[in-house]
């Protein structure tokens, strides 16, 4: 695939699973054997991935991604987003506050055949608890 192939392929998934809530795109644009690593945690599988992105939406069912940059080169694409939401659910948690975060994360996607095989990031936790008033400034 050509590196603006992998691209369309992360913008799709950004869209689709974060923004419209539509999580059986992961079944089409992730491999079977599908990995999401996170600091200080064992790696998520598909489900657990797909569950995820599940509890954020429900904490913020107004969530939106917003794609800020899209880098790609050879297998890899690097994308760089701002989260944006208002906390009416239970987050990591964080029961409800009713607050607006915005919080940036960076990801990095590692394709194979037109899917997403391996998946890296790192979302500003603590920035998003300082927001919601659970942890101190």
């Amino acid at each position: 695939m050509s590196a603006e192939e992998n691209k369309a392929i992360i913008r799709r998934y950004l869209e689709e699973a974060w923004n419209r809530g539509n999580l059986t795109i992961l079944d089409e644009l992730t491999t079977p054997d599908y990995a999401r690593y996170m600091s200080g945690q064992p790696p998520l599988d598909r489900e657990a991935q797909k569950r995820r992105i599940a509890s954020f939406r429900q904490a913020m069912p107004d969530v939106r991604l917003t794609l800020e940059d899209l880098v790609a080169e050879g297998d890899k694409v690097v994308f760089r987003i701002t989260l944006h939401g208002t906390q009416e659910g239970t987050l990591m948690g964080v029961l409800p506050t009713g607050k607006t975060v915005t919080i940036a994360a960076i990801d990095i996607a590692r394709l194979d055949g037109g899917k997403i095989v391996e998946h890296w990031g790192q979302m500003d936790i603590y920035g998003l608890l300082q927001q919601l008033g659970a942890a101190e400034v």
